[in-house]
């Protein structure tokens, strides 16, 4: 798996005895006195989930195609913002896993040059992830940065522990795979982007993903070299925004490469602890040349804990409340 996109902590050269973090189950949370959340809803029926294509990763279990039934849902029309988040804070005081270790990984292109010279660890295969101190949801490039004039762009530097706990107190979940990928192909059957077949149909450009020549140049003809705002580009036949590119979307599932032989072809969902959790929909740094993972069947894993500048989450809620 060519891991442009999903660097994890472990490939950091940091002692985890020094680490003190707590854990997510153990961090209480309030119930929300008000977040706007969009919705939208999505009709319960079957599609045909996967790929078979060339274009993807045999490592990543992307196929076999097989018929899904899921039933009707609601999600999120875009990924939970700055603004969104800042809310779950105020209200909680809740402290994110990055905020816990003192570090969150930045893309060297994106760090300040006071931010590159202060660096002093650089993960050996992914040498463009910068082990940054002080880099969170508050200072995504570091401690010299900030969210504001980015209220509306999507939350980041969020590990899977902290996208669930913004979940419980906001009364919601994260989607499945199954759902989040019916819900990105927006009505459409087989084809590979949310729009079509077509990356750039009439030359418009359609996500925030890299152009240019991976790691070194991006051109941004797109407009944008880091995120974009969560309502940006044209939505797909659902009404939602950016399920391609912009930023990586957590999803409830554990990662396994044999997902789609080992989960039921009915509201699939798998449970077994492989210590990563899945993600969807690629981000700003994907490009054809290396991590071509914006196409709607593309997936990918992380651990829970990890978290970079292109991590981020959209939510999702059952439309009739489960009986336990």
């Amino acid at each position: 798996m060519k891991s442009c996109c999903a660097v994890s902590r472990l490939q950091a050269n940091i002692e985890p005895s020094v680490i003190e973090v707590p854990s997510p189950s153990q961090t209480a949370v309030s119930e929300p006195d008000h977040i706007d959340m969009d919705w939208v809803i999505i009709p319960g029926g079957s599609f045909e989930m996967g790929t078979i294509t060339s274009e993807g990763f045999p490592s990543d279990g992307e196929g076999p195609v097989r018929r899904v039934e899921l039933e009707a849902f609601k999600i999120s029309a875009c990924a939970v913002t700055n603004a969104q988040f800042r809310a779950f804070v105020d209200a909680t005081g809740y402290r994110t896993e990055a905020e816990s270790y003192g570090w969150s990984y930045v893309f060297h292109l994106l760090a300040s040059d006071e931010t590159n010279i202060r660096v002093k660890n650089v993960p050996r295969q992914v040498p463009w992830w910068l082990v940054v101190d002080g880099a969170n949801w508050n200072n995504p490039e570091g401690p010299d940065s900030s969210i504001e004039g980015r209220m509306d762009h999507p939350v980041v530097h969020v590990s899977w522990n902290d996208a669930a706990a913004f979940c419980s107190w906001s009364g919601t979940r994260l989607p499945t795979e199954a759902e989040w990928e019916y819900a990105a192909r927006g009505g459409l059957q087989g084809r590979t982007y949310p729009w079509g077949d077509l990356l750039k149909p009439d030359g418009r450009h359609m996500c925030n993903i890299w152009q240019g020549k991976f790691p070194i140049k991006n051109n941004a003809s797109d407009g944008y070299i880091g995120t974009a705002p969560a309502q940006s580009f044209d939505p797909n036949g659902y009404g939602l925004y950016n399920m391609a590119g912009n930023v990586w979307e957590w999803c409830a599932d554990w990662f396994s490469p044999a997902y789609h032989r080992q989960t039921s072809s009915v509201n699939p969902r798998y449970t077994q602890d492989t210590g990563k959790r899945s993600m969807r929909g690629g981000s700003y740094l994907c490009h054809r040349s290396y991590c071509n993972r914006y196409r709607v069947a593309a997936r990918s894993g992380n651990t829970p804990d990890s978290s970079t500048g292109n991590m981020g989450f959209r939510v999702a809620a059952d439309l009739v409340p489960k009986v336990t």
